[in-house]
């Protein structure tokens, strides 16, 4: 299977009844399924990766194996919610990777030649990388979890509305720019930019409840 690189996910019928996506991913050969699962956490997990010291290409790698890492676990059974969430599921399996890296880069460190044996510096950090759980992503986890989650929200919603109504949006919401300026931008009444952001705002967080639904409705395997 092969992913697309670190696109948004297409036009599809959003609106429309979807399937548990953890139900989907229980099939290979749901080729959308994936799909959906890698445009919806790509980001999440290469901001975390990031975040926690990787370089850009090693985040990139850290997405790529993650899911790899994901897709092996479902195809034989997936996690059990009664002992896990998905989201601190997700959480563990992309800390492992991240620290697949680091070990991997302090190793290469260790080993460079001309550094002398009595140099501890890089042994430490790798003692201090051995264990997964050594390394505390919970509280960056949950903040890039929350804005990933509303992200994902906002870019299905996107394809529901007209281009002009996102924009006034997007300007006004997203971009915090002056309601006069978006008016005098978009040609458009102040009424009519507040009615839009109360409107389009109810729909995302009808979205945010969806996606968090569909990572809750997975039965304990």
């Amino acid at each position: 299977m092969r992913w697309r690189q670190f696109t948004p996910a297409g036009d599809q019928d959003v609106a429309g009844t979807r399937s548990s996506l953890l139900e989907r991913l229980q099939d290979w050969n749901d080729h959308q399924g994936w799909q959906d699962f890698f445009d919806t956490y790509w980001k999440l997990i290469y901001a975390v990766a990031l975040k926690s010291g990787l370089s850009d290409a090693e985040a990139h790698d850290v997405v790529q194996e993650t899911v790899v890492a994901v897709a092996k676990q479902m195809r034989v059974g997936g996690y059990d919610r009664t002992k896990s969430s998905f989201k601190n599921w997700l959480c563990l399996i992309t800390r492992r990777r991240i620290v697949d890296h680091l070990r991997r880069r302090e190793s290469a460190a260790v080993t460079l030649p001309g550094r002398a044996p009595e140099d501890s510096t890089h042994t430490d950090a790798l003692a201090r990388v051995a264990d997964p759980a050594s390394i505390d992503l919970n509280e960056l986890w949950e903040a890039e979890w929350q804005k990933n989650l509303i992200d994902a929200a906002i870019e299905r919603v996107k394809h529901e509305i007209g281009a002009k109504q996102f924009q006034m949006f997007d300007l006004y919401v997203l971009k915090n720019l002056p309601l006069r300026e978006v008016t005098r931008t978009l040609h458009v009444s102040a009424t009519l930019v507040y009615v839009t952001k109360h409107r389009i705002s109810a729909l995302v967080k009808r979205e945010v409840k969806r996606l968090e639904k569909e990572m809750n409705e997975r039965k304990p395997v």
